[in-house]
């Protein structure tokens, strides 16, 4: 099955399928039935982030410099976790403005400038196809160890021809896929349906074949992760290869390097192809962030297990990055390795395929476009016939770029207004110049092109302009270091000119534009204000785009009124059009030659904005001013139900406190009248009746004090007699106290109190007022058949509870608050409140203050044992004397 024709037929068989699926995406989205309509699709096409280097590089990254592969991860993960913040305004701002790459996005923002459109473009060119490149070799070298293992898989171009290199034909498959499902309409805004379903093919694909050589690896050459782990621990030169201290450049280089994967992750071409021109809908990005990152999760989950198992069980000094193969091939598998060789397959093709795509139309629209039209080539043609040319551009320029990236692998805004075009043009060139010093030509020095001395020395023995020490800077891993300078260069420069320099008109808007993007209804706003008729901008559209693109422009093929002048929409939607096929810049331009006088009047257009800008301030105002309005009304309601209440509970405490008064005075007034007018009396009968006046006295007593408790608490007057006590044996003391009383009510009361001691600080008295308070009120509220009390005392952290159960009908949800309330009495689900037990009402009350005095709380919940209602009383823990 290793054999060469078996190996190419399942690679070119593989990407047959690709164009199967690519062509079944195409005609699925004729049919109205897209696939890319779903966020799995999208969040699988954002994959394409794992190129070959994830495939077959993170092991070997892994290997020489431990864990630091997973900050190329880490930093997609968390511009993910910001998708909704970050990425949306990007697609918003991308789908309103007819964005066809990162370079139109970057030159849409700073006045649809052409030179700075195509300055990116150019550099992503440049940067991009040794990348490219990498792809291609990936290939040819996974294809050569698959077919000579266990000999080394030599691999030289030098020494064969070009048409011997599997990779160069494999560019060549790739080139004929992405001409045909990518450039098969002439808008580049527009989706490639059949594309990204076939690129979120190829994500399963890697995916499944990583995990799968990762099983095999732990559970398979090792009897699990246990075993694995234990030998590399037991083994010394590996056992700190995979530790945080083998992470090249330390904490600098971790920060630079998750930085680096951050802004690579929004900013490749490839990436802001899938993130967002193929974003058919900003609600995906929902599920895309936090299932990309799971994926990201599962496709690394198996990168540690294999290289140790590389650096265990493989030869030394073999390629690390070849383990993934190397690993199955030794074991002396076939079926796997032709997976895994099919998953690095997946992973290049799908990154050649977007990225490709991606700089063709930046190439096409950025560099090609706007030459053309100075030099004024595509003035002249029949009608749609340079529709066919502009797709003629795009496609020979898929074929150089592939060429390029082959002929490399042979030989080796959004958020500040006031960033100008000037800025942005000096920062770039800076920021690529400070990249080209301190990792392109160090690259080339190394590989013999250039003379290396000027590595150690610096030009001219210059030494502060060392490529990997700049300025003296030294002891960084060189991609943060160079990542440092160039983003120094690059922000550097573009605030400082931004600053010192004027935005032309056109720039201001775009600006505004821009950072408002997440306004409502602000990219819907006409910025046209020039005159043309219906009919001259037909014609330019039927020149560029074709007779059915205009059709949709127009909304109808009718030409009865092409004199009439167009309405300002309308050159809208026109320039939207031509921006889609050919980028903002030469938009611009083109829709420039038809109108005639002023093509944005910047005054009326920034008047537009700031109305707009107004309008929303107001809205937002207004919208706050009437939640504060209806908050006001809902606490002034609330404030009106609540005086209402504490009016009706003043009348009760009157009522009560009167009747509870009246009570005792009368039976005091009418014992004393019968032993004054009755000489005669019985001795008997004179004691008992001098009985009930002391004891009506001691009642009417106890009344007054504790109404002058409650007025103590509530104004903050109550004097408490602090000291450090035993609550177990205060609790003891006091149910001694309410025995008999519970006793002679029938009432058999339990006490569960494990604890030695529980000390505690507060008041002897007034706690054991409280906790006979608390012991009375259960009981005369159990059951009427078989009355029951429990009084628990435990710990609970660093407080004690004590608890009193009664098996009564318990207390409702809603009015557990309201027992602590002067004189509340509890209804009964029949809606009767229970008769009301002799006393004041105001137990409750009392015992609650007395104890929130103390530091802690009381409350009700449901009873645990006896199924009534339980009154919990807690108090912090007395400090260690």
């Amino acid at each position: 099955m290793r054999s060469e024709m078996a190996v190419l037929g399942i690679a070119f068989g593989y990407l047959g399928l690709l164009f199967v699926i690519a062509a079944w995406g195409d005609r699925r989205a004729e049919q109205g039935r897209s696939l890319i309509g779903s966020p799995t699709v999208y969040a699988l096409s954002i994959a394409v982030y794992c190129t070959a280097w994830t495939f077959y590089g993170s092991v070997g990254r892994a290997a020489n410099s431990g864990p630091s592969f997973l900050l190329i991860y880490l930093g997609p993960t968390l511009a993910m976790l910001m998708a909704p913040l970050l990425i949306r305004k990007m697609v918003r701002i991308a789908s309103a403005q007819r964005i066809t790459s990162i370079a139109d996005f970057i030159s849409a923002r700073y006045g649809k400038s052409s030179s700075l459109g195509a300055l990116v473009a150019l550099i992503a060119l440049i940067g991009i196809t040794p990348y490219i490149a990498l792809q291609l070799k990936a290939i040819t070298l996974s294809h050569a160890v698959l077919v000579n293992y266990p000999e080394a898989a030599g691999m030289s171009l030098v020494d064969e021809s070009f048409w011997n290199d599997k990779s160069f034909w494999v560019a060549l498959v790739l080139a004929v896929f992405i001409i045909l499902f990518g450039t098969r309409h002439l808008d580049a805004s527009e989706r490639h349906e059949g594309m990204v379903a076939a690129i979120a093919f190829e994500s399963m694909v890697k995916l499944v074949a990583f995990m799968a050589v990762g099983i095999f690896t732990v559970f398979v050459l090792f009897n699990g992760p246990g075993d694995l782990f234990s030998r590399v621990a037991a083994t010394p030169e590996l056992a700190g290869a995979l530790s945080l201290e083998a992470v090249p450049g330390g904490a600098v280089g971790w920060v630079g390097t998750l930085l680096l994967a951050f802004l690579a992750f929004l900013k490749l071409p490839r990436q802001f192809q899938v993130l967002v021109v193929e974003n058919v809908d900003e609600r995906h990005l929902k599920r895309a962030s936090w299932l990309f990152p799971l994926y990201l999760l599962a496709i690394n989950i198996f990168v540690i297990p294999i290289a140790m198992a590389g650096m265990l069980l493989g030869d030394t000094s073999s390629n690390p990055d070849s383990f993934v193969l190397t690993l199955p091939l030794s074991a002396g598998l076939d079926g796997l390795p032709l997976l895994v060789f099919i998953g690095g397959l997946s992973a290049a093709t799908s990154m050649v395929i977007v990225e490709t795509l991606a700089l063709s139309t930046m190439v096409s629209n950025q560099l090609v476009m706007p030459l053309l039209l100075r030099a004024r080539l595509l003035q002249l043609g029949s009608r749609g016939e340079l529709a066919g040319w502009l797709l003629g551009i795009r496609r020979v320029a898929i074929l150089l770029i592939l060429l390029l990236g082959y002929l490399y692998h042979a030989l080796i805004g959004m958020y500040w207004r006031g960033a100008n075009r000037k800025g942005a043009a000096l920062g770039l060139i800076a920021g690529f110049l400070i990249w080209a010093w301190t990792l392109l030509l160090p690259g080339f020095a190394q590989s013999g092109w250039l003379d290396a001395g000027f590595l150690d020395q610096g030009p001219w023995g210059i030494t502060w302009l060392r490529p990997y020490a700049m300025l003296g800077l030294e002891g960084w891993d060189i991609y943060t270091h160079s990542l440092l300078w160039s983003l120094v260069a690059n922000i550097g420069l573009l605030v400082g000119i931004s600053l010192f320099s004027r935005q032309s008109p056109l720039e201001q808007t775009q600006a505004a534009l821009f950072t408002e993007a997440m306004h409502p209804g602000l990219m819907e706003t006409s910025l046209w204000q020039g005159q043309t008729t219906r009919g001259e901008l037909r014609l330019l559209l039927d020149r560029y785009l074709g007779a059915n693109a205009t059709a949709r422009v127009f909304s109808s093929p009718d030409t009865s009124e092409d004199d009439l002048p167009a309405p300002p929409e309308l050159i809208s939607r026109a320039e939207q059009a031509l921006a889609g096929a050919l980028g903002s810049a030469s938009a611009r331009v083109l829709v420039n030659s038809v109108v005639r006088g002023e093509a944005l009047d910047l005054d009326a257009i920034l008047s537009i904005l700031d109305t707009t800008s107004e309008t929303l301030e107001v809205n937002r105002r207004l919208e706050q001013k009437s939640n504060e309005l209806a908050r006001a009304s809902e606490e002034l309601r609330s404030a009106n139900e609540r005086l209402r209440e504490l009016d009706r509970l003043k009348d009760e405490f009157v009522a009560m406190v009167s009747h509870e008064l009246r009570t005792p005075l009368t039976s005091i007034r009418a014992f004393a009248e019968i032993l004054h007018d009755s000489q005669d009396l019985p001795e008997e009968k004179r004691l008992h009746f001098l009985d009930v006046v002391v004891h009506e006295s001691q009642r009417l007593s106890r009344l007054i004090e504790e109404i002058l408790d409650l007025a103590r608490l509530e104004s903050g007057r109550l004097t408490l007699n602090l000291q450090r006590l035993d609550l177990v044996t205060l609790a003891r003391h006091s149910l001694d106290a309410v025995h008999r009383l519970q006793e002679n009510r029938g009432v058999d009361l339990k006490v569960d109190i494990s604890l030695d001691s529980a000390w505690v600080v507060g008041d002897p008295d007034r706690l054991e007022q409280v906790i006979i308070n608390l012991v009375d009120n259960a009981g005369k509220f159990t059951d009427d058949d078989d009355p029951r009390v429990l009084v628990r005392l435990e710990r609970h952290k660093d407080h004690f509870r004590l608890a009193v159960e009664d098996n009564g009908p318990g207390i409702a949800e809603g009015e557990r608050e309201r027992v602590f309330e002067k004189f509340h009495q509890i209804k009964h689900s029949g809606g009767e409140t229970r008769g009301r037990p002799k006393g004041s009402g105001l137990g409750l009350p009392i015992s609650r203050g007395i104890v929130s005095h103390l530091g802690g709380r009381l409350w009700v919940e449901d009873a645990l044992h006896l199924g009534g209602a339980c009154l919990v009383m807690e108090l912090p823990e007395a400090p260690a004397e």
